[in-house]
């Protein structure tokens, strides 16, 4: 479990065959083997480290379903440790099970980012997103995109400032609301076929 507040920023130095290889030495601090680090809001298992670098094994599944499919040697990417439960949950219950991949429309301070159709329920004015392992507030819905404000501190300590249109971001929404639909969906069935 994350929440959305990002501790570093690291750097990709290797991406080959599944396995990447991360500089970041403030992650690394406590780290051990088997411990969870989000990447760009991916939930990485760290499979071994030295005092800079870190490797975990990305799964097809996690390369199809995330932006690393486009990362490269270089990139710059956004770290956080999993929290621990004496910590102050300063953002929002992050997993770092991404549900899809965003484009940047608009860069900061007004970010916007477009997403899959299939993610727009799950987006709500005031409501948290995480771009990029990111938490942030909502501010709109519309045309398929949703736009935050993002504050000067946080576009220098992510990568959001870099972010330029056509970038793509790991988007995940939040689980509260896939449990309320998966609770309500039943009901709203029962509803529907009552109206037919």
């Amino acid at each position: 479990m994350f929440t959305g507040i990002v501790e570093e920023i690291g750097h990709i130095v290797a991406f080959d065959a599944g396995r990447l290889t991360v500089e970041s030495p403030v992650v690394l601090t406590d780290a051990e083997l088997g411990a969870s680090i989000a990447v760009n809001g991916c939930c990485l298992t760290v499979i071994e480290f030295d005092d800079r670098r870190w490797s975990a094994d990305l799964s097809d599944e996690t390369i199809a379903r995330t932006s690393f499919a486009s990362t490269r040697t270089g990139d710059a990417v956004n770290l956080e440790r999993a929290v621990q439960a004496s910590q102050r949950l300063g953002g929002h219950l992050v997993q770092g099970h991404v549900d899809g991949v965003g484009e940047i429309v608009a860069a900061v301070p007004d970010l916007r980012v477009r997403v899959p159709d299939r993610l727009l329920p799950y987006l709500v004015e005031k409501g948290s997103v995480t771009v990029d392992g990111v938490s942030l507030t909502v501010v709109d819905v519309t045309d398929g995109t949703f736009s935050v404000a993002v504050i000067p501190h946080t576009a220098e300590v992510t990568t959001l400032g870099g972010r330029v249109p056509g970038d793509p971001v790991n988007i995940e929404v939040d689980v509260m609301a896939k449990y309320v639909e998966q609770m309500l969906q039943p009901h709203i069935d029962d509803l529907r076929r009552g109206n037919e």
